[in-house]
């Protein structure tokens, strides 16, 4: 821990719900079942943050999430302003607030080299948090954030369950939600939510070195009896396999797009709706998966498709996905591309995604067979700088990694990260990546040959591995 990382104590964390509210959380911590938490968060939610996400929750009710393409909500234009006008990232390019399309559109890679280069100029930093982006498509990104914005989620996951008849009820002395990983390591802790109602949410991970017991994520699991499970495709695919008894409200997909027949196997496991979010740690969620396309979740999220060459493209064409949005003070999004495509489309009072291409799964397996999660790599890789890197793994389990030519990364170590998460017996070639992939960050980071992930055996993570 570094000596400027301030250290918080539950009341910093919980601000709203004092020490003899905070039962539950303690019986979450020293539940004789319990993973090894390893982490402490809370929501930090003082009385004024909390009643702006009502305030928000009250919008997202009300504020109609339609717009004409190419025709901006009315919002659009004052928040352009703002941050041409006081963030130096967009005042140092320029365009007309008014027209939005004289503003050059920014992506991953701006948000990489400098993403102090976002924060407002009178935006007080107090209450700054930051997160990781998964690097899925690209290096990590570290995207600063505030206890708002992070609260925000709960009003659009709330509103999105109630599309498909489920009600996220919260409350006291329960678990709202269980957020469940798949992963060779990641944070895990108890929390409680002020918006809840001082609810709990849990996140844990399945792999078995974070437990006593590997049974025990069974047991923990049941005892929480969460009304809502969040996770990924990874995460769900080992889930299944466990054989738990809960019966949860709905689960929820997010990070990564959801097959179709992983998500049937899930609604039929579980015995509930299986939603499919797309979302980006840039934006939160974006859109919910309802037939086949993608509505548009909240009224303050502005959606274009972009070519190429970052034209506008008419209803129905497809291109990239391209966000304005301003929930999240400490990084606003103004004409922010994503790297993934689709096409808008209006239906009935809803804003639609159509053919969306996001971040699929990638079928990864070790040197035994287990899968692994492209995360687990992303984190072994960090330390190393790469721009960009693509990891291949060919049907019979050979690897190739591709690195810039000119990458500052030692080759004897890059092998020995990359095998500590696939196993010393796996086949691992590295050689430059083809400059005609461009260096955007937007190659794809992972391919794979293999089937798709609810089809590979049951992940027995090696403590080796860790």
């Amino acid at each position: 821990m570094s000596s400027r990382t301030p250290v918080l104590t539950d009341d910093d964390r919980f601000p709203l719900i004092p020490e003899e509210r905070r039962q539950l959380l303690t019986d979450l911590r020293e539940h004789p079942h319990a993973p090894i938490f390893n982490y402490g968060c809370g929501d930090r939610l003082t009385a004024t943050g909390l009643e702006e996400v009502r305030r928000y929750e009250s919008a997202l009710a009300v504020e109609p999430r339609f717009w004409q393409p190419g025709k901006p909500p009315p919002w659009v234009e004052a928040f352009a302003e703002r941050c041409l006008r006081t963030v130096p990232f967009y005042r140092g390019r320029g365009g007309d607030p008014g027209d939005l399309t004289s503003i050059p559109p920014c992506d991953r890679t701006d948000l990489e080299r400098g993403p102090e280069a976002f924060v407002p100029d009178d935006q007080p930093l107090d209450d700054i948090m930051v997160y990781d982006t998964s690097g899925t498509v690209g290096p990590v990104v570290r995207v600063p954030s505030h206890p708002v914005a992070a609260a925000k989620y709960l009003p659009v996951l709330r509103s999105i369950l109630k599309r498909r008849g489920v009600t996220l009820e919260g409350g006291p002395d329960r678990v709202a939600i269980a957020l469940v990983c798949a992963q060779a390591y990641t944070l895990t802790y108890a929390t409680l939510s002020a918006y809840l109602g001082g609810a709990a949410h849990v996140k844990i991970n399945l792999n078995p070195r974070d437990w006593h017991d590997p049974d025990d994520r069974m047991r923990f699991l049941d005892g929480c009896d969460p009304e809502i499970v969040t996770g990924d495709p990874y995460a769900f695919a080992e889930l299944a396999k466990l054989p738990l008894a809960i019966r949860p409200k709905a689960l929820v997909s997010t990070a990564m797009a959801l097959t179709d027949g992983l998500r049937s196997d899930l609604g039929h496991r579980f015995g509930c709706p299986v939603l499919d979010v797309y979302s980006l740690t840039e934006a939160r969620m974006v859109a919910v998966r309802e037939g086949d396309v993608h509505v548009v979740a909240a009224h303050d999220m502005y959606v274009e498709i972009l070519d190429d060459d970052g034209a506008p493209l008419p209803a129905g064409e497809r291109g990239e996905i391209t966000l304005t949005c301003p929930r999240n003070p400490f990084q606003p999004l103004l004409r922010y591309r994503t790297g993934d495509f689709a096409a808008l489309e209006a239906r009935g009072e809803d804003m639609t995604l159509v053919g969306l291409e996001g971040r699929r799964p990638v079928a990864l397996c070790d040197d035994a067979g287990r899968p692994v999660n492209t995360i687990d790599v992303t984190h072994v890789l960090r330390r190393f700088s790469l721009p960009v890197f693509r990891l291949s793994q060919a049907r019979d389990g050979a690897l190739t990694l591709e690195v810039p030519q000119d990458a500052e990364a030692d080759p004897v170590a890059l092998r020995a990260a990359i095998l500590s998460v696939f196993g010393a017996r796996q086949t691992l070639s590295i050689r430059p990546l083809d400059p005609a992939a461009g260096l955007t960050g937007k190659v794809q980071a992972y391919v794979s040959e293999l089937d798709d992930i609810s089809a590979l055996p049951k992940s027995q993570t090696s403590p080796e591995r860790r």
